[in-house]
């Protein structure tokens, strides 16, 4: 018989970021309280899984919401770069009135396709694949959870589905928390779920986009 694995992507829960600066990998940008409660809700949802291991980005914020789902099952929290926010020439800088306004930024938003403000979307989905495989692999018959950001974790689903990377990020379905699942029937993925164990508390999250 074929074995079944699950490998969970979870985003991360909200950031404390008053000034909505466009964070990406900029360092010491850690969860607000309201997303301290986002994790442990994730956590306590996939709590009624059979998870073997708990990956995370090397981000604080990631790390910080894979501490509670590592503690449900006593496991450790292994680091994989390739889990990382993608990367972006525009992170620093505040969001808000004016923001797209700026001559100086044009030529960073000149391509949306690839995108040209940032890592290749083609890039993105190979490091995804990557850290998806091999936590595959060492959790196989079981479940385990990556600890991701929205941007990657939507690029790895639309390439599972096999669907155009490039899009309208108003329209990804990876909301603060969320928990994208993939399920394989031995070597074969056989379907994608997506769930918010959050949903309760979004209204209140940070709107800030990215992350």
């Amino acid at each position: 018989m074929s074995e079944r694995t699950v490998v969970h992507l979870l985003r991360h829960g909200e950031v404390e970021n008053p000034r909505k600066v466009l964070y990406g990998r900029l360092p010491g940008y850690r969860l607000s309280p309201l997303g301290e409660r986002m994790a442990e809700q994730a956590a306590e949802f996939l709590a009624l899984g059979d998870v073997v291991r708990v990956v995370s980005s090397p981000m604080e914020r990631a790390l910080q919401t894979a501490q509670p789902v590592a503690k449900q099952f006593g496991l450790t929290v292994d680091v994989d770069e390739r889990l990382q926010e993608a990367g972006n020439v525009l992170e620093g800088l505040t969001v808000g009135a004016g923001f797209l306004a700026q001559p100086r930024l044009w030529w960073c938003l000149r391509n949306p396709f690839r995108p040209s403000w940032g890592e290749p979307y083609t890039r993105v989905a190979l490091r995804m694949h990557a850290a998806v495989e091999v936590a595959r692999e060492s959790a196989r018959g079981h479940e385990a959870v990556l600890v991701s950001h929205q941007l990657p974790i939507w690029i790895a689903r639309r390439s599972a589905e096999h669907r155009r990377l490039w899009h309208d990020p108003r329209r990804r379905q990876c909301s603060l928390a969320s928990v994208t699942s993939f399920t394989y029937d031995g070597d074969r993925l056989v379907s994608i779920a997506y769930t918010e164990p959050a949903a309760d508390l979004l209204p209140k999250a940070d709107p800030t986009p990215g992350a």
